[in-house]
């Protein structure tokens, strides 16, 4: 049985199935971190059932989208729901692995590329058994993401990834060696007070050194409930 999601009210509609990894906060989030500006070419790297390529289409009509997926049943997906929202000419999906970028993507073509890749090293025992590729880097290191955002974005364009926060400094370092330069950076925390949950990074191609630090992004309120910026986020109340 298919399952709609609308992101928000009256906005892009979105279909869960089984086989394919969940919709979750940390795309959404990631989506509404990232800066479009100028923006005219983008490549979601492990795009699975399409969510952040159909949000960043959302949020700007006629940017021109390419994701990469490895998994043929998050592909067929992606590409339906690509369809229910009538996305299709300017959002394309490749079912490949992101590990041959150099035979799916034109070098430095991007202005942006864009991933929320597995968070798990091999072996952590947090891998999922049924969707190893979503959850664990057993097919797919971050190294390995860092290195196809490397060849797929133009010099100058930047990367935006999202990950955990105990895995920040690897990332750092890893983006340096890569050539990506991380810019800007963000936490998210479920409440004030609570240790961070998500990491959200932005890195830059050919970059100088220099980070900007962002206030945190908190979800919830003194209350429990939704905190304005999520509730912004997630367009509530709006008609």
């Amino acid at each position: 049985m298919n399952n709609f999601d609308e992101l928000w009210p009256g906005g892009p509609k979105y279909m869960q199935r089984p086989g394919v990894f969940k919709l979750g906060s940390d795309s959404v989030l990631l989506a509404a971190f990232t800066k479009l500006g100028r923006v005219k070419t983008v490549c979601d790297l492990g795009s699975g059932g399409g969510v952040l390529p159909i949000l960043l289409e959302a949020y700007k009509p006629g940017i021109e989208i390419t994701g990469i997926e490895i998994n043929p049943a998050a592909v067929e997906l992606s590409r339906e729901n690509i369809l229910i929202n009538g996305m299709e000419e300017h959002i394309s999906i490749i079912n490949g692995d992101m590990r041959e970028h150099r035979t799916l993507l034109e070098a430095g073509k991007y202005d942006l590329v864009i991933s929320n890749p597995p968070y798990f090293p091999a072996g952590s025992g947090y891998e999922s058994d049924t969707l190893p590729t979503a959850r664990g880097e057993a097919e797919c290191s971050l190294e390995d993401v860092c290195r196809a955002a490397a060849y797929a974005v133009r010099w100058g364009g930047c990367f935006a990834i999202v990950h955990r926060p105990e895995r920040l400094s690897e990332l750092c370092c890893t983006l340096s060696a890569c050539g990506l330069e991380p810019k800007r950076l963000r936490m998210t925390q479920y409440k004030h007070g609570a240790a961070p949950n998500l990491v959200l990074m932005e890195a830059r191609r050919g970059g100088k050194p220099g980070l900007l630090i962002e206030p945190p992004l908190i979800m919830t309120d003194e209350a429990g409930g939704e905190s304005e910026e999520i509730r912004r986020i997630y367009r509530r109340g709006e008609n």
